[in-house]
């Protein structure tokens, strides 16, 4: 090696000549190519400079420099297998569609369709009306209208019926909501104000009576649908708050939040409000989300008096609002598939997984356990414990789980999952007691053989 080793770089011109990037320019934009050499090269010079001794070799060199190019082509948002069993993971995206609401959404994409065109008269349509039968069959409502997410959803009725006027809301419901959002700002932003009564663990029916006023115009429930309170605790039920409301001419605006649409609590999964028992009770109108129980697209759907979602629908802010084309695909997919209630319970995937019964999850974790003890350096074992249904849903209802512990020799828990984190395919597990935890619960059975696939690449180079 020459004593100047800078001399023994090559040059931008000979990496660019070697093999590897030279099959590399039908992929690749030259200009990219170029300019990831000579980044890789610069590289080199600082260690050069720094007093570290190497010897370059142009094709390593290359293919440091091709694996560099396929990185930046590729997508950031990429697939994940979810094995935390976490199943509205919020990370994760919340609910997987169904297939066919996958496809509504790849179609809708794709091409062109009647968005906001009647093909009978040929004339132009809202975009919404195509939703508007399922959802009213479905909650019992007179109409029903969409947004992109529960948060909007709660500023557009709120600035509709409510704008420059009083929201009487109980203080134990002034939730925050994910990102650090809390339900007085994004209130605040329609124009209402909020009043609060109560206190955080009781509020009784007196409290919003002796709050109403000339400038009251809505009384509010959100639902803590990320938290409980528990111990001594009181709240007025919906339909003591319908019947206050009536009493002083007021309307009642019930924010469900998780999206419930069929009774989950013969699965064991008490808590959450089901929407049609809202609109039965008489909420003037009801919020909820729809990626969450409901397992659609993120949206959020307002649903209630005709009156009102006419007016919201006029609202100037409904075009900042609204729902593309691939969205409202996948929801009215969804919706079509919830006119069955048993056939969404076994096929919409959220609903299904948060209702597999433990001996099928023992079942399947047994049978890769099987497979992964192949694997030279795994130990894995397998018993039960528990996951949550995540996304804001069912804050303190657990979900009985089997998972499988991996560990391997010569990796930490902390660098196993690391690795199966940033592998290919990308792996999200849970870490504890010492070793990696893989819930099945989450994990497509198409997902199984590139699941094992993954975690044998991740202790291959042990």
């Amino acid at each position: 090696m020459s004593d100047n080793p800078f001399r023994e770089l090559p040059s931008v011109t000979k990496v660019l000549a070697a093999p590897a990037l030279a099959a590399a320019r039908d992929r690749h934009p030259p200009d990219a190519i170029t300019a990831t050499a000579r980044t890789a090269l610069g590289a080199i010079r600082t260690r050069l400079a720094a007093g570290e001794v190497f010897a370059v070799n142009v094709d390593a060199l290359a293919a440091e420099v091709l694996a560099a190019l396929e990185t930046q082509a590729a997508p950031a948002i990429r697939p994940v297998i979810n094995a935390t069993g976490v199943v509205l993971h919020t990370n994760l995206g919340r609910s997987p569609l169904h297939e066919d609401a996958a496809r509504a959404a790849y179609e809708a994409a794709r091409g062109y369709l009647n968005l906001e065109l009647d093909l009978k008269t040929g004339k132009r349509a809202s975009r919404q009306g195509n939703l508007r039968a399922s959802l009213k069959l479905l909650t019992g409502a007179e109409s029903a209208t969409a947004v992109n997410n529960c948060a909007a959803a709660t500023v557009i009725a709120l600035r509709t019926v409510a704008q420059g006027k009083e929201v009487i809301v109980s203080r134990g419901q002034l939730v925050e909501i994910g990102g650090s959002f809390r339900i007085p700002d994004v209130m605040a932003v329609s124009g209402a104000t909020l009043r609060e009564v109560g206190t955080t663990n009781i509020t009784r029916l007196s409290d919003y009576e002796r709050a109403i006023t000339s400038n009251t115009a809505v009384l509010m429930r959100v639902h803590c649908s990320n938290y409980r309170v528990r111990g001594y605790t009181r709240s007025v039920e919906l339909a003591e708050l319908v019947g206050l409301s009536r009493k002083h001419n007021l309307l009642v605006i019930d924010d469900a939040g998780s999206g419930q649409l069929i009774d989950l609590t013969p699965f064991g999964l008490p808590g959450e409000p089901l929407i049609s028992a809202s609109i039965a009770a008489g909420a003037d109108l009801v919020l909820f989300s729809g990626d969450k129980l409901l397992g659609g697209p993120q949206c959020g759907v307002i649903a209630g008096k005709a009156a009102i979602i006419e007016k919201i629908e006029k609202d100037p802010l409904m075009r900042a609002f609204r729902l593309d084309k691939m969205t409202l695909a996948a929801l009215e997919a969804t919706l079509l598939l919830y006119r069955d209630p048993a056939k969404a319970v076994r096929e919409v995937p959220t609903l299904r997984m948060l209702t597999t019964p433990l001996a099928v999850l023992k079942q399947r974790s047994d049978a890769f356990a099987a497979w992964v003890r192949a694997i030279p350096g795994v130990t894995v074992g397998v018993w039960e414990d528990e996951s949550f249904v995540g996304g804001g849903s069912l804050p303190d209802v657990s979900v009985p789980t089997m998972v499988l512990g991996l560990s391997a020799e010569g990796l930490s828990e902390t660098e196993l999952a690391a690795r199966l984190r940033t592998g290919t395919p990308a792996v999200v597990t849970r870490v504890q007691d010492g070793r990696v935890l893989l819930d099945l619960r989450c994990v497509f059975e198409r997902q199984e053989a590139e699941l094992l696939g993954a975690l044998t690449q991740a202790v291959s180079s042990v």
